[in-house]
This record gives C-alpha cells, structure tokens and sequence, in this order.
C-alpha cells in the first residue's frame, strides 16, 4: 500500500510542470486574443474618425434610360456621407420607386464605395414632341425629359401622337409585339382617317410601308414576317392590313394576298 501511495504521488509531482506549461500557453492565448481585439478596436476608431468611412465614390451600372446624376439623386446618398449610414434597403427602395425601374441593388466595397446597379424596362418606343424624344418604356410609362438620357435606340418613333386615349392603345398594341418585329419597325405615324381615327402609317426598316388601324394593329402584325417573305424582295410598297392583307406597289397597281396567307 505505502509503495502505491508512493507511486500517485511521483506521478503528480511530475505532472506539475506540465499543468503549468499549459496554463502558460493558455494565458498567452487569452493576452494575444486581448491585444487583438483591442487593437482592432483602435482601427475601427481610427477608421470612424477619418475620411475614410465616408463615401468616396457613387457609381451605377445598368442604367440606360436615366442619367448616373439623376439615380445618386433618388438614391438619396451623396459623397462624403458616413458609410455606416447608409441603408441598403432603403436606397433601393427609393430608386425602384422610379416608375421606369425594375430593380435596384446597392453594393458597399470597402473602404469608401458604393456601387448602384439597375435594371430598368425596354423602351418600345420614342415619341417625336418639341424636337426631342421622349421614351415609351414596356410599362407603359412615357419618361420625362428630367432624368433621360436621351439616348435614342432601335425603337420605333412615334409621330403624331398626344397622350390620351390614341397613345395608350398604340402602346398597348407594341407591347403585344414581338421585339424582332417591334424593331423593325422605323417610324409610326398617326394618320386618323373620315372613316377610322385609329388608323396608322408605318415606315418600316426594310423599305415598306404598313397601312393599318389600330384596333387589329398587333393581331395582323404579327404575321408580318410571313407576308413579306411571299414578297418579291427587290419590290417595295405598301401592306394595308386594315381589310385581310393587301400588297400595293409604290406607283403601281396592287396585290391581294389573304391573312390565311400571309399566316403561312
């Protein structure tokens, strides 16, 4: 019994600088992990008091519609405001509020950049007023000049046109359209008729013009492409699709093709 108390007792006693080995490693641990953290926090103050933590540079990506100056004045964020202050949610928030806007994301990029990235609605459409153009976005929403761009597109220009009743079913009826379509066509021009103050001329990028109403605008229009790959390309002229679908030569006498046709 004395040997085996005599054992335990060496046994602990060698043990002991061990322990201590180990205490020590773990006091080290625990001042390293002090010392970061209280260095960490003399940057974090540093970085608050200086510069540094307001916003430096504002940029935006996606915009085509919008000037970069009018979004940064939406967004409600300037240079030189504190980083921390901004709210993400809220500067998209107020950018996606603008009707030509589908969405908003904003980015923070460390130290002092913010990055906007927008998308926005197709313009279908431009209208002619007052020597400029004034975009007709897919929801419907014709852009005021504040803010636009002015940076004109393969869309089609709308001449003649007023807000009202007339502009809205023509916008309506572009909507329906297909883009490969929309985009052919160049120039639509509002030419009321005695008759029918629906009806439309439209000059198209391939040389001919459509005759049209508007009240089966987009359901012949459609079929465009199919009538006039049975044209004759070299033969230019007009398509009236306001009874079935009529070819007519310019200075010339005309050819009746059948919308069944001009489905196939």
């Amino acid at each position: 019994m004395i040997g085996l108390d005599q054992g335990k007792i060496v046994s602990i006693e060698e043990r002991i600088p061990k322990l201590k080995q180990q205490r020590r490693k773990k006091a080290n641990r625990r001042l390293v992990t002090l010392l970061s953290l209280f260095f960490l926090l003399i940057v974090c103050v540093v970085y608050f008091q200086s510069p540094l933590s307001h916003i430096k540079k504002i940029s935006v990506r996606g915009n085509d519609l919008y000037k970069v100056e009018h979004l940064v004045k939406s967004s409600g964020l300037s240079t030189g405001m504190n980083i921390w202050k901004l709210d993400k949610k809220r500067v998209e928030k107020e950018i996606e509020e603008l009707p030509e806007i589908k969405s908003a994301t904003v980015e923070w990029s460390f130290p002092n950049n913010v990055l906007i990235t927008v998308k926005e609605y197709d313009r279908i459409a431009v209208i002619a007023k007052d020597n400029s153009f004034i975009p007709v976005l897919e929801n419907g929403e014709i852009l005021e000049a504040e803010g636009s761009s002015n940076t004109l597109s393969n869309a089609p220009i709308l001449i003649g046109f007023t807000e009202g009743e007339i502009l809205e079913e023509m916008v309506s009826s572009l909507k329906e359209l297909p883009f490969e379509i929309l985009y052919s066509i160049s120039e639509v021009n509002y030419t009321p008729k005695d008759t029918d103050r629906f009806h439309i001329s439209l000059y198209m990028n391939d040389g001919n013009e459509v005759s049209a109403s508007l009240r089966s605008f987009s359901e012949k229009m459609i079929h465009y492409p199919s009538i006039v790959s049975q044209l004759d390309p070299s033969q230019k002229g007009i398509i009236d699709l306001e009874v079935g679908s009529y070819f007519k030569l310019y200075e010339s006498g005309g050819v009746e093709t059948s919308e069944e046709e001009g489905e196939g």
